[in-house]
């Protein structure tokens, strides 16, 4: 037996490098970015990234061929769905408001690969959407001059015909990525301007397309003679809210930006909310506007907006839509450029990248180097790649991001306490103030073990009477109060006489685990069944409605368990609300979107993937500071107060690295306590 477990040591070791935590610092203000963000700011960063070319092309596409004028209905559900995302996002960034978005509360709360695969695939999404963004950019300037670029490109530049590649060189989207990468690359205070000129002149085009649209509204176009208002039923507004979801996925930019808002506790989550309201609205409303102005079947799916005002005898109020939608586009632009340098950066600070991109600008305090050359390689992909081709490889990344940042949320709150005084992933703090675990895994307030040592210590040099009986009542009801209050991760103490005895023998947080890790695969089995159960498997009813009992109750079951659990107390920074249970179905949201993907997306997903774990092996493994840390074998000291009854002892370790022996010191009457 000894053979094995020295035989599975190196591989039991090697699991621990890979799902080792971030550490903290105990002053996490401190960066060497700039803190200059508003929560004005930080919101119309966050319209900026969700109300782009979206609000101006995808509205007129899903109501014509997907749910009709329910359309409205779909992005109403969308925007439910996308707001337990953003409220985990918005928890996370007030709790470790450090660059790096989902990245970082990944690292920070499950481990170190995990965290780099989200990082690596966030890089790719942010590098794709700009891109995309881009190229529907230049389409969209194009067709206003009658694709006069387009026909001059291919006659006088060049023309490919080459599969999976556009037929032409785009010049003018690379240009524009260039030109903004240049921009940004200024600071942090150009860029917010930049994008608060694009966002304000976007927000004047929404309201001039609000109040002139319900002047030119006929209710008529919801009628039954022009097919009603959901004529695709129920599984078209649903299918429709798939693709609506795609809408808001821009929010994280708040969260990507947290190091360097002024009050990241309190702007994080104001920001988040208020953008998203303000993004739900405008895609309510302006769908509703478009298909009250024209029947929803005669849409234009590529300029629906300006096509519905040119039909209705407005040329001029489309030219102000186009230039609405274009200062729409710029603001996605401009977000997606200011993410993506910022979740390099944050990599690569923490060694799991190549350390050149973690190089700030003394002046302009932003990475400079990971701008221009990530802002180089989005308009290299821009200039190679069609709309079409980038759209499809979009949102695998992001969802998958979701999933992670949610079921990070559930293991921060359930996580028990560390003896060494670790908070958040690892933070550093002061271990006088730290809580500390008695056996019976409850949690001891510092302050009121500080009082009983005191009281003991009296006692043990000589016989004292207490002064009075309020004396000897105090000190009993402190005694109580620190029995009853229980650690993170342990049973509830209304649960204890129901699951004590099948689960009172676990380690704090050992259930927990199990039951996320049971969750996620039940999510994930329960999705496969719903998306491919009777198209691709074929499987007969029975089998597919006991398949759906059978991983529905284990999903249930296992949110159940979790919830049964003590959560960590309440902090001063905002938490997502009804833990676990709105993380829980997040993540049963992100993994059936996930799963309506098409195959040739799952495909190249998983050639990044494999091209990112070759980095994380060859470099990052290797440069983690985390690794490094754990390299140098400083030794940390752990106290433990243990209160028997009558008597107290107090027990200080040294904790050493491995292979060195542990010294144990045990205070007598003669040998006072170990100083604190």
């Amino acid at each position: 037996m000894a053979s094995c477990v020295s035989g599975c040591s190196p591989v039991v070791r090697f699991c621990q490098k890979l799902n080792r935590l971030k550490t903290l610092e105990e002053d996490i203000m401190a960066t060497s970015l700039k803190r200059c963000l508003s929560t004005v700011d930080l919101a119309l960063l966050g319209v900026g990234g969700m109300v782009g070319s979206g609000l101006y092309v995808l509205t007129g596409t899903v109501a014509k061929d997907t749910a009709g004028p329910a359309v409205v209905v779909s992005f109403i559900i969308a925007g439910v769905a996308s707001l337990m995302a953003a409220l985990c996002y918005a928890e996370f960034g007030a709790r470790v408001p450090k660059t790096g978005s989902a990245y970082m509360f990944t690292y920070v709360s499950v481990g170190e690969i995990w965290a780099f695969l989200i990082g690596w695939n966030v890089i790719l999404e942010y590098m794709i959407g700009g891109a995309a963004v881009a190229r529907a950019w230049s389409g969209y300037l194009d067709s206003i001059f009658n694709h006069r670029i387009q026909n001059f490109t291919e006659s006088h530049v060049m023309r490919w015909d080459v599969p999976f590649i556009a037929h032409y060189p785009d010049l003018l989207a690379a240009a524009i990525l260039l030109v903004a990468s240049f921009f940004i690359s200024f600071g942090v205070r150009v860029s917010s301007w930049l994008n608060h000129i694009f966002s304000a002149i976007s927000m004047v085009v929404i309201v001039f397309i609000l109040v002139f649209g319900f002047i030119l509204a006929d209710p008529a176009n919801w009628s039954a003679q022009e097919g009603g208002f959901a004529p695709f039923g129920l599984s078209g507004i649903l299918a429709g809210t798939a693709t609506c979801f795609y809408a808001f996925v821009g929010f994280d930019v708040i969260a990507a930006s947290s190091e360097e808002a002024s009050n990241p506790q309190k702007a994080i989550p104001a920001a988040t909310a208020i953008s998203l309201g303000l993004a739900a609205t405008a895609y309510v409303l302006v769908s509703t506007v478009l298909t009250l102005m024209v029947p929803w079947h005669t849409l234009d799916p590529n300029s629906a907006l300006s096509d519905a005002f040119f039909r209705r005898g407005y040329s001029w109020a489309g030219f102000i839509v186009a230039v609405g939608s274009i200062c729409a586009m710029n603001t996605v632009l401009l977000s997606n450029l200011f993410s993506l340098p910022r979740i390099v950066y944050a990599m690569a600070e923490d060694g799991l990248f190549f350390s050149v991109f973690s190089r700030v600008n003394p002046v302009t305090k932003v990475p400079v180097i990971a701008i221009l050359v990530f802002g180089s390689l989005m308009a290299i992909l821009a200039l190679i790649f069609d709309l079409e081709a980038l759209v499809q490889f979009l949102s695998i990344g992001t969802l998958l991001a979701y999933t992670f940042v949610a079921a990070s949320i559930i293991v921060l709150r359930f996580q028990p306490d560390k003896s060494s005084g670790s908070g958040v992933g690892g933070i550093k703090t002061d271990a006088s103030s730290t809580p500390s675990m008695n056996q019976s895994g409850q949690q001891v307030d510092p302050s009121a073990v500080t009082n009983e040592t005191q009281t003991f210590a009296q006692d043990s040099g000589e016989l004292k009477e207490y002064e009075s009986f309020s004396d000897k009542l105090q000190l009993v009801e402190r005694q109580k109060t620190v029995k009853e209050r229980r650690a993170p991760g342990t049973l509830k103490a209304q649960w204890e006489p129901y699951l004590g005895r099948i689960l009172g023998d676990c380690e704090p947080g050992e259930v927990v685990a199990f039951s996320v890790l049971a969750l996620m695969v039940s999510g994930v089995s329960l999705c496969a069944v719903l998306v491919f159960g009777n198209n691709q498997l074929n499987l007969p009813l029975w089998i597919f409605t006991l398949l759906l009992v059978i991983f529905s109750l284990v999903f249930l079951l296992s949110l159940a368990l979790i919830w049964v659990h003590e959560q960590q107390p309440n902090h001063k920074t905002f938490q997502v609300p009804l833990v676990p249970f709105v993380p829980g179905f997040s993540i049963l949201l992100n993994v059936f979107l996930m799963l309506k993907l098409s195959p040739l997306t799952w495909i190249r997903f998983t050639v990044w993937v494999a091209a990112g774990l070759l980095v994380y092996f060859g470099y990052g493994i290797w440069h983690s500071k985390e690794g490094l840390r754990e390299q140098q074998g400083q030794d940390v000291a752990a106290r433990y107060v243990v209160l028997p009854s009558g008597s107290l002892v107090e027990t200080v370790q040294n904790v050493q690295p491995e292979g060195h022996t542990l010294s144990t010191h045990t205070p007598t009457h003669d040998n006072p306590p170990a100083s604190r």
